[in-house]
């Protein structure tokens, strides 16, 4: 690698050409940026003391030492945003000169229209592309290449390359701009100039060590460049055109994060482990050198890349055509479930190839979406989910695909289970639901489910029937009795008391008599989900429970769960589930072998299950298991003491006094590292510190 400091004006003068690789991202340069460029030159030029203004690197592979008709052009792989950007200026100054008599068009030695378009721009001894100094990728080639040429570019308003060029032919419109001042200041513009020999220095590497002034790279322009880099031009465009271009034309008028979130769920399918969002070009350059090894080919990892972007547009981008998908793909950005997303693109995958059915296909989507939701409203932490997604593709029998799902939702224990429709029903009667935040998405849904008609109920506005104002009408007092307060605070933001309206001002705080019989009322109100409240002669506690028994019922055919016979459900049964369903604590007798025992094992039960409402006991032959993700704490009933196993790596447990034994490498019957001895005389309090440090960090482990 050789790196000089050199004037940009020089450089562009002695390089034949730069072609800016197909793989490397478009211009992109806003006017920010070009303005801030453009005060740079003019600060530069108007003071003779500054001899040089630095603006960054530019990083290219060298051609070949080769003869002309086989040699490379010079591929720029760091610092194209300037140089397209300097080009740009010198051709809006090229054209400002030109307008000038023609005696007066070179204002200071070097700078007249016809040395800069012959030095810097453009080679007078070549045609075609290779008479441009510098030859831009993809759309923006022939916009810039119009630039250069003086042409109109109004078929290209879209380019940035277009809009900036207006911008600084604005600029040099100025009658009172110094045309000398911007010659000498862009004299002055001094850069790095970095050259990489082909076959010895490793430009990735470079690419990604360079501390650029320019915007900073995404993960996409990362892993574009990763992947196609080091392939000669002909395998570059190749596989560009083929996979990368129509990949990122899904994303192209979303921001670089979606990009990033789609490899993210990429890599979470094809390895099972999660990345970081902000490890995703790490990780996947570790996948990528993995199956290169393995034999695969850069073209068959963009295949795959592509072929699974095709459906993550479909399920996040707003690219599905059908209808039913495409709603079910809606409500899954409502509720923010993306998490779903790796599960979801492996199903999708297989719906495409003709393995699950599109009815299957529409009962897994609602089956996910009412796993999601009846979670949140049920405010069960959501720490696993991540995890419970990764991994459900795993239990999918394909020859009983449904059912194989169905019955993986069905066996999710602890913080990662389906609510049951009784855990559901009851806080979605009783929960403040006003200050929800999918509380539109739950409104909607109850509104239209079921109708062809569908109302768009960001018109109207939430209604609370009964008043939130806490001074009530007489009327309202005699309508909720004697204990009016207690009733307005207990079912004022409650399912039962909500309702959406476009007349919300003229509702007020007015009595439901009145609200009922208004013009425009609740009478005659055409919503779904104010039908039936004209009828009625009050507006009290007994009718606020009806109406949201009412509303459970329809969100509980909303928001299924998984239906499957016991026959069935025991066919994806494991060991460790049966063996739960035959033994009780009963068959554990040294629990109760005293009544000092049976004492002690009963308020470490309770404590144990206390630590987190996402803990379950499962009573097995030899030991009883506390779990939230896995095992955490198992008891081991022995004759004359308890012995806790805790699962917790060996030397990340916290243990002061030393009382817990280190069995990592011997025979054990629980599933920890440490075992911890508990009797009558025991510390009780220090040794369930103890357990809880193994429930903390199975918690901690799984954020």
């Amino acid at each position: 690698m050789k790196a000089v400091d050199t004037q940009l004006l020089t450089l562009l003068k002695k390089t034949p050409q730069f072609v800016v690789p197909i793989y490397q991202r478009l211009y992109s340069w806003s006017e920010a940026e070009c303005h801030q460029l453009w005060k740079d030159i003019l600060r530069a030029g108007e003071h003779d003391s500054l001899g040089a203004h630095f603006t960054g690197s530019i990083v290219y592979v060298a051609k070949n030492a080769a003869p002309v008709t086989a040699s490379e052009p010079n591929l720029i792989i760091d610092g194209q945003q300037r140089v397209t950007t300097v080009c740009l200026i010198l051709a809006a100054l090229a054209n400002r000169l030109s307008l000038l008599p023609e005696g007066d068009q070179e204002v200071l030695d070097g700078f007249s229209p016809k040395k800069i378009r012959e030095r810097y721009l453009m080679d007078p001894n070549e045609d075609g592309d290779k008479k441009f100094k510098l030859l831009l990728s993809s759309s923006d080639r022939d916009a810039m290449q119009a630039a250069l040429l003086g042409a109109d570019l109004t078929s290209f308003k879209d380019s940035r390359v277009s809009a900036n060029f207006d911008y600084f032919s604005f600029l040099f419109s100025d009658p009172s701009l110094d045309l000398q001042t911007v010659c000498k200041g862009l004299d002055k513009l001094v850069v790095v100039d970095v050259q990489l020999e082909k076959g010895v220095d490793n430009p990735q590497l470079v690419f990604e060590a360079m501390n650029s002034t320019g915007k900073k790279l995404s993960q996409a322009d990362l892993i574009r460049n990763f992947m196609l880099m080091d392939l000669n031009l002909g395998r570059q465009h190749e596989i560009y055109s083929k996979f990368w271009y129509p990949m990122e034309k899904f994303f192209i008028s979303v921001d670089d994060e979606h990009f990033d979130a789609f490899v993210r769920h990429f890599l979470t399918i094809r390895t099972g482990e999660i990345p970081r969002i902000g490890d995703v070009y790490d990780d996947f350059k570790s996948y990528y050198f993995k199956h290169q090894s393995e034999g695969v080919v850069t073209e068959a990892v963009a295949e795959d890349l592509y072929t699974m972007s095709l459906y993550y547009s479909k399920i996040a981008l707003g690219g599905e055509k059908d209808p039913a998908l495409a709603a079910r793909f809606s409500e899954l950005e409502q509720i923010k479930a993306d998490v779903v997303v790796p599960f979801v693109l492996k199903v999708y995958q297989d719906y495409g190839n003709n393995i699950v059915s599109k009815e299957d296909f529409l009962k897994i989507l609602d089956l996910v979406i009412s796993y999601i939701f009846r979670r949140i409203v049920c405010k069960i932490p959501t720490n696993s989910l991540n995890k419970t997604f990764a991994n459900l593709y795993s239990k999918v029998d394909v020859e009983n695909y449904l059912e194989s799902i169905q019955a993986a939702f069905l066996f999710l224990k602890s913080y990662r289970r389906f609510p049951s429709d009784e855990e559901f029903l009851l806080e979605l009667k009783t929960s403040d639901l006003y200050n929800f935040r999918r509380r539109l998405y739950l409104l909607r849904k109850l509104e239209n489910f079921g109708q062809k008609e569908i109302v768009s109920i960001e018109a109207y506005t939430i209604e609370h029937i009964l008043p939130q104002n806490p001074n009530l009408s007489e009327e309202w007092k005699r309508s909720l009795g004697e204990d009016w307060q207690e009733v307005q605070k207990k079912y004022l933001h409650t399912l039962g008391n909500l309702t959406i309206t476009a007349y919300n001002s003229e509702y007020s705080d007015k009595s439901f008599q009145v609200k009922r019989d208004m013009e425009k009322g609740l009478k005659q109100s055409p919503l779904r989900l104010n039908a039936g409240l004209g009828s009625l002669t009050d507006w009290n506690e007994n009718e606020i429970q009806k109406r949201a028994d009412i509303l459970g019922s329809k969100a509980l055919s909303i928001w299924g769960s998984p239906e499957i016979s016991p026959e069935t459900a025991a066919k994806y049964m494991n060991t460790s589930e049966m063996e739960s369903t035959i033994y009780s604590l009963a068959d554990h007798p040294y629990l109760f072998v005293t009544p000092a025992r049976k004492a002690l094992f009963e308020r470490l039960d309770n404590d144990l299950k206390a630590l987190d409402s996402s803990i379950s006991r499962h009573v097995l032959k030899v030991y009883i298991a506390y779990k939230a993700e896995t095992n955490f704490c198992d008891v081991i009933p022995l004759v004359s003491k308890l012995i806790l196993s805790l699962n917790i790596p060996f030397g990340e447990l916290v243990d002061p006094r030393g009382i817990a034994r280190d069995v990592s490498k011997i025979g054990r019957w629980g599933n920890g590292e440490y075992e911890v001895s508990l009797d009558e005389t025991s510390d009780y309090e220090y040794v369930l510190g103890l357990a809880r440090q193994a429930f903390d960090l199975q918690l901690d482990a799984d954020l």
